[in-house]
Order: C-alpha cells, then sequence, then structure tokens
C-alpha cells in the first residue's frame, strides 16, 4: 500500500456515493477544495479527518485501508452498516431471507427440463 491508495480509495467512495469532491468536503465542513487537495496528492488527511471521511462513507477504517475489499454501491453499503447494527438473532433471519432469495431466484432462471 502506498500514499496513493488513500486518494484512489476516497475517490472509489466518493463515485460510488456519486458526490462531488466540493459537495464532501462542505458536508464534512472543510473547506471547499479540502478533498480535491487529498485526490490531487497535494495532501494527506490527519488522521481525524480520515476518520469523519469513513464515516461519511459508512466504511470502518479497516474497511478503508483493506486493499481486497471492492466497494460496492451506495446501497450496498447501507445496507451493511444497517446490519452491524441487529442481532445475532436477526443477523441469522436475513441470513435466511437472502438463501431463500437466491434459490427462488435460481429455480426461476433454471431452463425447463424437456420430458421424455
Amino acid at each position: 500500500m502506498d500514499i496513493d491508495f488513500i486518494r484512489k480509495r476516497i475517490t472509489e467512495l466518493r463515485l460510488a456515493k456519486d458526490c462531488s469532491e466540493y459537495q464532501v468536503s462542505l458536508d464534512l465542513g472543510y473547506s471547499k477544495g479540502y478533498i480535491q487537495s487529498i485526490t490531487s496528492g497535494h495532501s494527506l488527511p490527519s488522521i481525524r479527518s480520515l476518520l469523519d471521511i469513513c464515516n461519511y462513507f459508512n466504511v470502518t477504517p479497516s474497511e478503508f485501508f483493506n486493499e481486497e475489499t471492492t466497494l460496492d454501491s451506495p446501497l450496498l453499503l447501507q445496507i451493511v452498516k444497517d446490519l452491524r447494527t441487529l442481532p445475532p438473532e436477526d443477523l441469522q433471519t436475513v441470513l435466511e431471507i437472502t438463501e431463500r432469495f437466491k434459490y427462488y431466484r435460481n429455480q426461476k432462471n433454471r431452463p425447463c427440463e424437456k420430458g421424455g
């Protein structure tokens, strides 16, 4: 991992959320060019700012720095954030629902078998 990773990750998160550098800067309470100065490589965020950026994009610092994590749509990021707040029994229910949904989706998409 190198310093470019931080600027690229912020850009990736920003694009996934479909917002401008200007808007992220203002939403976080920074000057209008703050995020642009980071993503262009002119500066690096402080630890506090980096935590604010992670919170803004609904990712943990661990997720932010995990190079193997593919950041998905804002909808999926929000779902993951919401799932983290559920108790284990609710998580089990969500898992059962998603597995059932996948099963029925696969059944629906299977080609019809020809009779003999």
